[in-house]
């Protein structure tokens, strides 16, 4: 079973567009969704209505949330990472997810492809490319 953890953009994007492909990942079978509290936060401080919340609300329904802030240590292989994003792969890390879904390309972009840590960086097409069918 995979583990995918959800950035925030990743959950932003489910809840501003309903229409949107990567909402295919709450519907895969096999699959744990997880996510931190620190990118809840990021993805509802971005979230413009009520309505969007709303989403946001509901689709964290089907997600485990790691509440426990993972400590601040160097990550191997990964040293370029800017200081906003660690808390992301860092918890990702220590939920033992066996992949980070992340569209921000400008700062996670030159790891897609790469595992760091036990944890496979992916875009959201990457990922959801062998699953077209589901």
């Amino acid at each position: 079973m995979d583990r995918v953890f959800l950035d925030a953009n990743i959950l932003y994007s489910a809840a501003c567009r309903p229409n949107a492909g990567l909402r295919r990942l709450w519907n895969l079978p096999d699959l744990q969704l997880l996510t931190s509290a620190y990118a809840i936060e990021e993805a509802r401080r971005n979230l413009h209505g009520s309505e969007q919340r709303k989403d946001l609300e509901q689709l964290l329904q089907a997600v485990r949330v790691i509440v426990i802030a993972p400590p601040d240590r160097p990550i191997v292989g990964c040293g370029q990472l800017p200081e906003k994003d660690r808390p992301i792969l860092l918890a990702a890390i220590a939920s033992r997810a066996t992949h980070l879904l992340t569209g921000d390309f400008s700062h996670f972009g030159s790891f897609y492809g790469q595992t760091i840590e036990g944890v496979l960086i992916l875009s959201p097409a990457q990922y959801l490319r062998p699953h077209r069918s589901a």
